[in-house]
């Protein structure tokens, strides 16, 4: 039988993906100074302004201005025309400080954590991809790292910071063997050659970047479709923080909790446990007990323990998955410290999660795609 799934990756210069990285470069900047920083920003941004919200406690020199405008100038936001720049752009901080009542149910006697919030987090795995990762969404991020590329070392004289492609993979039997049809939009200068565009668009970004075989014919390789995209970034729509959950994640194929990652601190199950769900997912998948994993926890605000952790193998799974939920409980100590301590996530590691996904990279600051758990695993299910 066969199937069609669909993902999308935006590039860095995406005004959404542009708030994402302002509020993970905040948050790095924040746990340089004081690993125990309480952070929660949020950023928005329009032509020529950012505004950042959000709450900070930290012991720290905080210069919010300097490090947005330093990860916008990273990103490519220093020409003249875009309506957007790192230099210009004015800057509106409403900061304050945390909640003492959230932070009456984080910090508990004898050093134990309690959860930020309520929550549910997913984490999956599955062996689409060597990532462990679904095709359609690991493809989809790499070609807007790519992107990301050329952009920063100039290979392409016509290419500027905005952009997005669209993935439509063909699963035959469960498993991913071509592409369908493929989308991308990429902001130009104004003076592009669209002919010159798609032959680097398909040379330089699209065929080092997909499997052999699985570049589309001409007519389902959809490239910059409108014809002309010149406006774009800020100043073509405006961006927010945590608006790009989805892509962050797995993509449509899997459910996720809701909540967003970017400028948020590790005391936050919103981004500790949906990295403790994807490392135990992908470690389920590693060990061989099954070809895919879906790791769903809950949290109760002010309690250490998950309220849940249950598992899905999709019925792909080497034993039930009660008995696996089981098993990830006996090896895993899903409790927001737990999950702090076994990933190391109190280190300056953000920014680079806020692009192209947090999940199915190969940097070692990834600590939750290490697969060092699988024979615990096994010896767990006896």
């Amino acid at each position: 039988m066969e199937t069609i799934h669909t993902a999308e990756s935006v590039a860095r210069g995406h005004p959404d993906k542009v708030c994402d990285q302002i509020s993970d470069r905040i948050l790095d900047r924040l746990l340089e100074q004081d690993p125990g920083a309480r952070v929660a920003v949020e950023a928005a941004v329009k032509t020529g302004l950012v505004v950042l919200l959000g709450e900070v406690t930290a012991d720290a020199r905080i210069d919010l201005s300097a490090w947005a405008r330093e990860i916008i100038d990273e990103i490519g936001y220093h020409r003249e025309g875009l309506g957007f720049s790192a230099e210009a752009a004015g800057v509106v901080d409403a900061i304050e400080a945390q909640s003492p009542d959230i932070a009456r149910g984080v910090d508990r006697e004898g050093g134990a954590l309690g959860a930020g919030d309520q929550g549910i987090m997913v984490g999956y795995a599955c062996d689409d991809t060597a990532a462990l990762m679904p095709a359609p969404q690991h493809y989809a991020h790499r070609i807007m790292a790519r992107q990301a590329e050329a952009l920063r070392e100039n290979r392409l004289a016509w290419l500027r910071p905005d952009g997005k492609c669209q993935l439509s993979v063909r699963y035959r039997d469960g498993r991913p063997v071509g592409l369908d049809k493929l989308v991308i939009s990429l902001q130009h200068a104004p003076d592009a050659d669209p002919a010159a565009e798609r032959e680097a668009v398909v040379e330089e970004l699209l065929r080092p970047t997909l499997p052999e075989g699985w570049l589309p014919p001409a007519g389902d390789l959809l490239i910059n479709p409108t014809g002309r995209f010149v406006v774009g970034g800020p100043k073509g729509d405006a961006g927010v923080t945590g608006r790009k959950i989805v892509q962050d994640t797995y993509g449509p194929q899997r459910p996720h909790g809701g909540g967003g990652f970017s400028g948020k601190d590790p005391t936050k199950v919103d981004r500790a446990a949906a990295y403790m769900a994807r490392y135990t997912a992908k470690n389920l998948v590693a060990a061989g007990l099954a070809r895919c994993a879906e790791v769903r926890l809950a949290y109760a605000i002010g309690v250490a323990e998950p309220v849940m952790v249950a598992v899905d193998t999709l019925g792909t799974g080497a034993a039930d998955d009660r008995r696996l939920a089981a098993a990830l409980r006996a090896v895993f100590d899903f409790t927001p410290r737990g999950c702090i301590d076994a990933l190391d996530l109190r280190r300056p590691i953000y920014t680079d999660t806020a692009r192209f996904g947090h999940f199915g990279r190969d940097e070692p600051a990834f600590t939750w795609e290490r697969t060092d758990r699988t024979e615990e695993l096994r010896s767990a299910l006896g």
